[in-house]
């Protein structure tokens, strides 16, 4: 078993940080305590190092990740950097949102689902871990929309900002979208992009 980061203990304590609901029973990590615990004891089983990335408990081997644990109203997630790799035979993943590419992710409810698919967890983290060593990658298709690359790669290293992103109305969604694609440098987009992250997270538009 790998060693626990005690900033995930403050994590599963005192919540992300990323709202003002913070460290209160009204933070939506407080509703999955149990839930992140489970996981969390699972998927250090695998060998994965345990680290806090965009304020959330993400999980690497050889400082690659892997995936991250997430928690929102209705439920807690394992969200897959790579999960279109996977096989999935149980087709239990999920896409973020249409346009994702890469990530997939494992939506959870209660305890007595975890302990159900502990057997099939393990296998899929296994195989991520897998896949990651093989150096396999995700081919990314050209999307339709007029998305900048550099978001739709922010997209998948962070699923929340996916989700958070196709939350926003669509006028929002354009704003930000005109916004982080007008500058001719790929450096300047990216700069945009993760000033607005947290706006983005909190449901908010380029100009509210």
């Amino acid at each position: 078993m790998s060693i626990t980061n005690p900033k995930v203990d403050l994590y599963l304590k005192e919540g992300c940080g990323r709202c003002p609901l913070g460290n209160t029973p009204k933070c939506k990590v407080n509703f999955w305590t149990k839930e992140l615990k489970k996981l969390r004891k699972i998927i250090l089983e695998t060998g994965l190092s345990e680290e806090i990335k965009w304020s959330m408990p993400c999980y690497t081997i050889d400082s690659k990740n892997i995936l991250i644990l997430s928690a929102f109203n209705d439920s807690c997630n394992i969200n897959f950097f790579k999960g279109a790799l996977l096989k999935d035979p149980g087709n239990i993943l999920e896409k973020p949102g249409e346009n994702s590419q890469s990530a997939r992710y494992l939506r959870i409810t209660d305890v007595s689902q975890i302990k159900e698919l502990q057997p099939i967890i393990k296998s899929y983290i296994t195989e991520a871990i897998e896949l990651e060593r093989s150096g396999a990658k995700v081919e990314f298709k050209k999307n339709p929309e007029p998305i900048p690359e550099e978001l739709l790669v922010k997209f998948e290293e962070n699923p929340d900002l996916h989700t958070a992103f196709l939350a926003l109305t669509p006028g929002r969604q354009r704003g930000y979208i005109l916004f982080f694609s007008a500058p001719k440098q790929s450096k300047t987009r990216e700069s945009r992009i993760e000033k607005c992250t947290p706006q983005i997270l909190n449901g908010k538009g380029i100009n509210d």
